[in-house]
């Protein structure tokens, strides 16, 4: 689901575009993030980003989709060196 790297911590999630609500979906599997973006002309990629920005409370460019530009499963690289931001993300994602 996710690991601590030199780089900051990788992200493998799923989205779900064109949906209802913009929320986070955590299993003992996989994260599943729904985005209300459609899946054109990179919108859902880019909602995703934001989404994902304001529930870690990181800028936009720290967010990076290293895997997956166009499919439904991304890898994703938050650039967060800060402990304390860095064990909030992993509590967000473990609720």
């Amino acid at each position: 689901m996710f690991k601590d790297t030199q780089n900051g911590l990788i992200l493998q999630i799923r989205i779900s575009p064109n949906s209802s609500k913009n929320e986070i979906i955590t299993t003992d599997e996989i994260i599943k993030i729904k985005v209300t973006a459609q899946p054109i002309e990179n919108k859902a990629n880019k909602a995703l980003i934001e989404f994902l920005s304001k529930q870690f409370k990181v800028p936009k460019s720290s967010i990076e989709i290293i895997k997956g530009e166009t499919s439904k499963d991304k890898t994703i690289l938050i650039k967060v060196f800060d402990e304390e931001k860095l064990q909030n993300i992993k509590n967000l994602l473990t609720n």
